[in-house]
């Protein structure tokens, strides 16, 4: 069931799924880890790990950073998300803050789902380990 929405940005590069192409997968999904529970909005991971730097939002552009939270994202449907090539897990796809708050809405990411960093944050906290995410186009 939906609890809440709120506004996100998928990849400049468009849909997909293959690795390196930095396109957004399509399907079922469920968040199999969680990162950054108390850090400071606006923290920046490099590795899924916090390099205690905090981003200038809005002033931070073209870098593709990750802050704030991590949502870790697992493909559940074999030969579409999950497998060989094509695992979203493997291609690092997260749901994640951005310096680039201002994109939002648009087709800005290297295939990741951004969010405001205080949306994150919320989401973060609203969902548990296990919850399913469907991409799909609206």
């Amino acid at each position: 069931r939906i609890i809440k929405q709120y506004p996100v940005s998928t990849s400049k590069y468009g849909i997909g799924n293959k690795g390196g192409s930095f396109k957004t997968p399509l399907g079922k999904h469920v968040i199999c880890s969680k990162i950054g529970r108390h850090v400071r909005l606006g923290a920046i991971f490099r590795n899924r790990r916090n390099i205690k730097k905090i981003a200038k939002i809005g002033e931070d552009r073209e870098k593709d950073l990750i802050t704030t939270r991590i949502l870790r994202l697992l493909g559940l449907e074999k030969g579409k998300n999950k497998g060989k090539g094509i695992d979203t897990y493997e291609r690092c796809i997260y749901i994640h803050g951005t310096a680039e708050e201002h994109l939002i809405g648009k087709q800005a990411s290297h295939g990741c789902i951004r969010m405001k960093n205080r949306d994150i944050a919320e989401l973060f906290d609203l969902v548990p380990r296990g919850t399913r995410v469907l991409i799909s186009r609206h």
